[in-house]
């Protein structure tokens, strides 16, 4: 019940001062280059890195790249910029339990 008071007060502080939600929120936000680079910002973590499969843990779930010659560059504490030849990306997003 806490949590759900400070969302809502989080939401309304971030529209208030005009931010992008991906910055209040930890919302991760992909850009995607030509099919051959993307930028994720608010990543947590790399769970799993091979030349053809990048699987990146965010706060709302994991994010599947697929492709070849794959490599992580320019990596920072919230950004990762994946390049290769990218033939898809998919999402498992993660259930939040709401109780009450």
């Amino acid at each position: 019940m806490i949590n759900r008071r400070r969302k809502k007060v989080a939401s309304r502080i971030s529209k208030a001062l005009e931010m992008p939600e991906e910055v209040s929120s930890r919302a991760p936000k992909l850009t995607i280059l030509k099919f051959e680079e993307v930028l994720i910002e608010n990543y947590k973590g790399i769970l799993e890195y091979q030349d053809f499969f990048v699987r990146i843990q965010t706060y709302i779930g994991i994010i599947n790249i697929n492709g070849f010659k794959l490599s992580l560059e320019e990596m920072t504490v919230d950004d990762v910029i994946v390049k290769g030849k990218i033939e898809s990306i998919d999402f498992e997003s993660i259930v939040e339990n709401e109780e009450g």
